[in-house]
């Protein structure tokens, strides 16, 4: 899987974030700084603050050619996960990586990537979704064809008429399944592809799972007055909350 590495200058192990691009042709280049928003630079931003951070590309985006049905793959999005859990692999294994603190960042379809694969990883210990995930039913009305192509989850329309009462899971689950390690959501208010509302929802359920473990402090929400983007506030509460739980 094509990637881009980057290792801070000071000498020692680091903590380190894998970071998951949005949808876009760029693929892994947009969070490594090298073309797209900047506000999506989140790999550069993170390396420059002493983190050894990692971007690799989701399936059949930037220079990631493969048919993940043909190697016996149910969706794209298990594609995706199977990659990231190797990326941990290979963070994991560098001499520069303190292999106990690895957390992950994306936006938007890296928001739920992220979200998506430390549900199968509990090494990631700190997590951070931007514009990533929204409950179901308040998914544009509870349409889900926009999760349902080749690249993300056919089998929401396959097997399950893309109807969200038929889905055997929502956000809420995953996000308890995360419980007890560190979540922020940050769910802008006028974003119009994930629902606020839906996010407040899913947020608001996942607490009592928190409250069990004692880890309330570890669930957080950031609701910014913004649109489908990662304005700068909500950038600094998201690094400021990997410093947190990464002890950068």
């Amino acid at each position: 899987v094509p990637a881009y590495l980057f290792l801070p200058r000071a000498r020692g192990r680091h903590p380190a974030v894998l970071c998951l691009h949005q949808t876009t042709r760029l693929g892994k280049a947009e969070p490594a700084g090298l073309g797209g928003r900047s506000d999506l630079h989140y790999a550069l931003h993170l390396a420059e603050r002493g983190y050894v951070t990692l971007a690799p590309d989701y399936v059949n985006f930037g220079e990631h050619r493969f048919d993940p049905y043909a190697a016996g793959y149910a969706s794209g999005s298990m594609k995706a996960i199977w990659d990231n859990l190797r990326a941990v692999d290979l963070l994991q294994s560098l001499p520069e990586v303190d292999p106990r603190r690895i957390g992950v960042i994306g936006h938007s379809l890296g928001g739920h990537n992220a979200l998506f694969t430390a549900a199968f990883d509990e090494r990631l210990i700190a997590i951070v979704s931007n514009c990533g995930f929204t409950a179901f039913p308040a998914y544009y009305g509870g349409n889900l064809a926009g999760w349902s192509g080749p690249t993300y989850m056919p089998r929401l329309r396959s097997e399950f008429g893309l109807d969200p009462r038929r889905v055997p899971f929502d956000f809420h689950e995953i996000v308890a399944a995360l419980a007890p390690r560190a979540f922020l959501a940050i769910a802008p208010v006028r974003d119009d592809n994930f629902a606020v509302e839906g996010v407040r929802e899913v947020i608001d359920a996942a607490r009592a799972v928190y409250r069990l473990f004692g880890a309330s402090e570890r669930l957080a929400a950031l609701y910014p007055d913004a649109a489908h983007a990662f304005p700068s506030e909500a950038r600094e509460v998201a690094y400021a909350w990997l410093d947190r739980w990464l002890g950068r």
